[in-house]
């Protein structure tokens, strides 16, 4: 298990730097975007790595793409809620099942901490709550969490019936060669390097004597023709408005 933020941080303090490489990495789901930058930036503070999520889906492609110590869960969100979310988790594939959870809901009532605990929650907290007391909890959960095993960087991503391999930059629908370009696999090296996170369009544009942002729209289409069954409507190469382009991986 990664280790925990250093001894003597205290809450609201201003953060000594950026979180060490080794620090618990948590991910924050609450719908809340409010809620989601206050805790971000107080466990920011207290030396965790941090990563925010606005409702289950988008939580459920962070856990695609990113190993996570803990997941702090809020309740009533919109669609699918913390405690089917909870439950999905915990009967999935061993590595998700095995992720500690802390509830964290205005929903305090005996019942629904009891239901919580049922669907695999490690802890439950009702809101509002104290900071301090948020943050023990969560050490105390860590403490307690076995050891995480520290894995390489993955050897390839898959998604639909397509396979990347990094090590030979080899596209693969099923066993067919997927023929690309060299700037189409070379932007698709760095869509699956950073699998269901946002790719600026600067850094997708590269650094050559053709780099141009404005080509980045032309063969992020072509790619799609490739990929895509239907590109205008894309199921894995996806557009962040005013930001770049992700790629969404299965795990």
């Amino acid at each position: 298990m990664s280790q925990g933020p250093q001894q003597g941080a205290s809450l609201g303090s201003p953060a000594a730097g950026a979180p060490a490489d080794d620090a618990a990495h948590l991910l924050i789901v609450d719908d809340d975007r409010r809620i989601r930058a206050l805790l971000s930036r107080m466990l920011s503070e207290e030396g965790y790595r941090v990563t925010a999520a606005a409702d289950a889906g988008e939580a459920m492609a962070r856990l695609k793409s990113l190993s996570f110590d803990l997941i702090v869960l809020d309740v009533m969100m919109p669609g699918e809620d913390g405690f089917a979310f909870a439950a999905r988790l915990r009967a999935g594939g061993a590595e998700l099942a095995r992720v500690p959870i802390l509830m964290l809901t205005a929903r305090g009532e005996a019942e629904d901490r009891v239901h919580g605990l049922e669907t695999g929650a490690d802890d439950y907290l009702g809101k509002p709550c104290e900071p301090r007391e948020l943050t023990l909890r969560i050490a105390s959960i860590l403490r307690r969490a076995p050891p995480r095993a520290i894995a390489g960087p993955p050897a390839f991503v898959r998604f639909g019936d397509f396979r990347f391999d990094f090590g030979r930059g080899e596209l693969r629908q099923r066993d067919d060669i997927v023929r690309l370009t060299d700037r189409e696999r070379e932007m698709l090296r760095l869509l699956a390097e950073n699998a269901g996170e946002t790719v600026a369009r600067e850094t997708l544009a590269g650094s050559g004597i053709a780099a141009n942002e404005r080509t980045v729209d032309v063969q992020v289409n072509r790619l799609r023709r490739k990929i895509e069954r239907d590109p205008a409507n894309p199921l894995y190469l996806q557009t962040v408005r005013g930001a770049g382009y992700r790629l969404m991986v299965d795990r």
